[in-house]
Order: C-alpha cells, then structure tokens, then sequence
C-alpha cells in the first residue's frame, strides 16, 4: 500500500504556529501518513522585497519541523523550472516517490479560485484535496461541493498570517508564542523582517 502524502504549499515566510497547527491537524486526524512542507520558491519575475531568500525560508522549515516526524520539509520547486504549476511539481514528486501517493492541502479561499490553477482537471483527477476551513470564504464552489476527491477536515480556524509577524516584528512586538522557538531564534539572530 502506499503512503499518503499530504502537500501543503507556502512562501513559509515565516512558517509560524499555524502553518504547524494546520499540518499536525492534517496528518493527525484524516488519513494522511505525512505532511510535506513545499517551500515555493521566489518568483523571478516577481520583485517582493520582503521575501528572504529560498534558503532562509526552507532553513526555517526545517527548524520547525524538527521533533514532528509525521512533518518533512520538502524543497521540490527548488528544482524546477519557474514560473512553476502545481500540475509540473505534482508529476515530478511522483516520478521520485512512486510508493507515494499525493494529496493537495489547501484552504478554503484556495479551493474557491482552484477552477483557475493550470490543469486543475488533470489535478482532481489524479490527487485527493483536503481542505481546511477559513473565516468569512462563503460558500464552497458548486463544482467541488460534492466532489469524491476532496475532503473538508474541520481543523482549527488559525487567522495567524506571515505578514502580520513581518509587520509585528518590525514594530518591535514580541509575537514569540506565535512561531516555533527554533524559528524565532533564527529570525532574531539573523535580523530579519526588522
């Protein structure tokens, strides 16, 4: 049998207390063995200044994840070529792992633009969706509503965002509860988001 894999994508800029919440939440209570963290790489043709680099951010994943064996860090898009598709990453992840199969994680606002993401037929064909709610997303698409590919996972609201710990920490707040201790250590000792 193969092990399921849930795939929770992100900028992890930084990754905080609810991106775990989130993961541990999917890998604890569906039917998930692991959840990979894909750390998506900075666009190129994108300039966002407050995006460290690749390295810094997957850095952070790692730390976070350290102690959660159900969690791996996964630097996939790292690899590929950019502008990069969920549909490209998914093939290649089941080129490397063919005991493995792939489920997106992706939140309510997420699944309500999915009909808009590059080959998101050949996605639902191919991979589960597991869905975790959101405040105030409204109604769920019609067309995923009862879809046999995608499971809603009543995991615990986290209105916890990246740039509301970018912005906190450039005014001098202390938001340590809100990250990983490792990750804050990180962030401090390397000055960012300042």
């Amino acid at each position: 049998m193969k092990k399921k894999v849930g795939l929770y994508f992100g900028t992890f800029n930084p990754i905080h207390t609810g991106h775990l919440i989130v993961a541990n939440f999917m890998v604890e209570f569906s039917d998930l063995d692991e959840v990979w963290l894909v750390v998506t790489p900075h666009n190129p043709f994108k300039k966002k200044s407050s995006l460290l680099e690749n390295h810094h951010r997957l850095e952070m994943v790692y730390l976070a994840c350290e102690g959660h064996e159900k969690l791996k860090p996964c630097d996939v898009e790292f690899r590929l070529p950019q502008p990069n598709y969920t549909a490209t990453t998914l093939a290649k992840l089941e080129e490397d792992h063919p005991n493995y199969e792939f489920s997106l994680i992706m939140g309510e606002d997420n699944l309500n633009s999915f009909h808009r993401w590059k080959n998101y037929e050949v996605i639902l064909e191919r991979h589960s969706i597991y869905v975790y709610p959101r405040i105030s997303e409204g109604e769920m698409d019609d067309r995923f509503k009862e879809h046999q590919k995608i499971h809603r996972v009543e995991a615990p609201v986290i209105e916890i965002s990246s740039s509301f710990i970018r912005q906190a920490i450039k005014e001098g707040k202390n938001i340590t509860t809100m990250l990983p201790p490792k990750v804050w250590e990180y962030i401090d000792r390397m000055n960012f988001y300042k």
